[in-house]
């Protein structure tokens, strides 16, 4: 293996490495590589591929080959598609029962539990698609940290372990403890991280696309209007709730629509039987699945949201306020409190103060871009650590930090 990478700058506000320098800015030319990261995510909801596709567009411009796995087709006959379908169910169906699972298997003695299960039935399948000497193995997903965690722990896989945190709370279930590093979205989520015991956790900020920016002035907003359809005249505000558009998105819409602040778009995602009974409401702005969603970003005032998920990022990083209002439950309120605890979001708890909250966003200041850090330079940091591709277990140098 040969990396040859600069060395990290810490961000703004100071270092996130147990006291060691963080990632990098997204200022300049990524160093050139070379070697093979494994990514590993999963096709439940579109956050988790959402970060692995722009950390592997990131490493495969870097120089590194890079292969990428779902989680979902690693799992053995139906448990990926029970898993896929389970988690859909319940968020349409029983959202609350959702919360209350994510509350179960909070400890130590379930994450554990996990961990043993997923090594009876995909250690093999695991290490297959892994392949022959990587150079780090990166995980999106919380179930697949645990399996790639036990796996380093027990010495099967040499390579460093690295988690991609994409949520802004931190679930136990996301520390794994043979896991080498964990790079968080802000101090927050680190904060958090460590205190499950996270191993060497860095603030790497958000991995969104480059198409998603700030627009460059008002001639765009008007162009951007257009495409869509969009009314010229009024504050616009896009409401967004995943892939699968569940949740309570009709209230959601119609409560803003009511205060007569914002015309509400909602993207409906995969769900024609929400997009149809929205169409209903001539005050709102019913899509269905969109393609360009940085274009349609820029056409809006602020984004209203329910889970605190990668679209809260895209909408940071395209300059458009972000409004938490009626979230899931589980992730949904624990990201909506740590997004406001970082001052990204506002969570609106109450419909008596959406008004107030929709007239801030839609009037306040630009939301400055602080979620672009280069995460995929941290990766390539601990890539290059040696003391990192030594057994597990051992800890590594402040300067290899």
């Amino acid at each position: 293996m040969a990396v040859a990478t600069a060395p990290p700058h810490a961000p703004e506000g100071g270092s996130d490495l147990d006291g060691a320098s963080a990632a990098t800015s997204d200022e300049g030319a990524a160093p050139r590589t070379t070697g093979r990261v494994v990514i590993v995510s999963a096709s439940i909801g579109a956050g988790h591929d959402g970060a692995a596709a722009e950390l592997a567009r990131q490493l495969r411009a870097a120089g590194l080959v890079v292969d990428r796995h779902d989680f979902v087709d690693i799992l053995p006959g139906a448990w990926g598609r029970l898993l896929r379908g389970g988690y859909h169910a319940q968020l349409t169906v029983a959202p609350r029962t959702w919360g209350w699972l994510m509350g179960a298997a909070g400890g130590r003695s379930a994450s554990a539990g996990v961990s043993t299960v997923l090594d009876r039935i995909a250690r093999a399948r695991m290490m297959e698609a892994i392949g022959p000497d990587p150079t780090v193995v990166l995980s999106t997903y919380p179930l697949a940290s645990q399996l790639i965690g036990r796996l380093r722990q027990e010495r099967r896989l040499a390579a460093p372990a690295v988690t991609f945190l994409t949520d802004m709370s931190v679930h136990p279930l996301w520390v794994a403890p043979g896991v080498d590093a964990h790079l968080a979205l802000h101090r927050v989520p680190a904060r958090q991280a460590r205190s499950l015991g996270a191993r060497r956790v860095v603030v790497g900020g958000a991995a969104v696309g480059p198409a998603f920016r700030p627009r460059r002035d008002a001639a765009e907003r008007v162009t951007a209007r257009m495409a869509f359809g969009l009314p010229q005249d009024a504050p616009l505000a896009l409401v967004v709730a995943g892939s699968w558009g569940v949740g309570s998105v009709d209230r959601s819409a119609r409560d803003i629509a009511d205060t007569g602040r914002a015309v509400p778009v909602v993207v409906c995602g995969r769900n024609e039987r929400l997009r149809a009974r929205l169409s209903r409401d001539p005050r709102i702005i019913a899509l269905g699945w969109v393609d360009d969603m940085p274009t349609l970003m820029r056409a809006c005032d602020l984004v209203v949201q329910n889970a605190g998920g990668l679209t809260s990022l895209e909408s940071l990083t395209s300059g458009v306020p972000v409004v938490t209002y009626r979230c899931l439950p589980g992730h949904g309120e624990t990201n909506a409190a740590a997004l406001e605890e970082a001052g990204w979001a506002d969570w609106v708890r109450h419909r008596d103060d959406l008004p107030a909250a929709l007239s801030r966003a839609v009037t306040g200041p630009t939301t400055p871009d602080f979620t672009r850090l280069r995460a995929s330079r941290t990766i390539l940091a601990f890539a290059a650590a040696a003391p990192l591709a030594s057994a597990w277990g051992e800890s590594p140098t402040r300067s290899a930090a």
